[in-house]
C-alpha cells in the first residue's frame, strides 16, 4: 500500500494533510459550529483543525480554513485586539471566497457569511469593535 503524504501543496506552500473520512470531517465541523455559536471561538478554531487537515479537495480545505480564521478573528475580538481581528478576518475572506464551491456540500452559506464579514472587517479596520459574524447555514441542500 502506498504511503499517504503528510503534506499537501496549498498556495505554493506545504500544509498539513491527515486524511480523514468525510463523516469525521462533518462531525468536526458540526462540533466546531456548536462551539462557535456558544461564543467559544478558541474551541471552535481547535475543533475545525482536523476537518481542514483531513480534506484533500482544495475548495473544502479553503472553506474549513476560512472558518478557522473567522473563529480566530473573534478570539482576538474577545481580547480587544482590533488589529488581530482585521488580520484574521482578511484571511478568512480570501479563504472563504476560495471555499465557496464547497459551501453547499457542507450546508454553509458562504455568501451570507461574506456579507457579515465585510461589515465586521470594516469596523475592525477602523479600530471599532467588530460585530459578531454568524456562520450561516443553508436550510436544505440537494443530495
Amino acid at each position: 500500500m502506498a504511503k499517504r503524504p503528510a503534506t499537501i501543496r496549498e498556495n505554493g506552500r506545504a500544509k498539513a494533510y491527515r486524511p480523514l473520512p468525510e463523516a469525521a470531517r462533518r462531525a468536526a465541523l458540526a462540533a466546531a459550529l456548536e462551539a462557535y455559536d456558544r461564543g467559544d471561538f478558541f474551541i471552535a478554531h481547535e475543533l475545525l483543525e482536523p476537518a481542514w487537515m483531513g480534506a484533500h479537495d482544495p475548495a473544502e480545505r479553503a472553506l474549513h480554513s476560512g472558518l478557522i480564521k473567522v473563529a480566530a478573528g473573534f478570539v482576538h475580538a474577545v481580547r480587544g485586539n482590533a488589529a488581530g481581528v482585521a488580520k484574521n478576518l482578511e484571511g478568512a475572506r480570501s479563504r472563504l471566497e476560495a471555499g465557496r464551491p464547497a459551501g453547499p456540500t457542507f450546508d454553509i452559506d458562504v455568501a451570507a457569511i461574506l456579507g457579515q464579514l465585510d461589515v465586521a472587517l470594516g469596523a475592525a479596520r477602523r479600530g471599532e469593535p467588530a460585530p459578531p459574524v454568524a456562520i450561516a447555514r443553508l436550510r436544505a441542500v440537494a443530495r
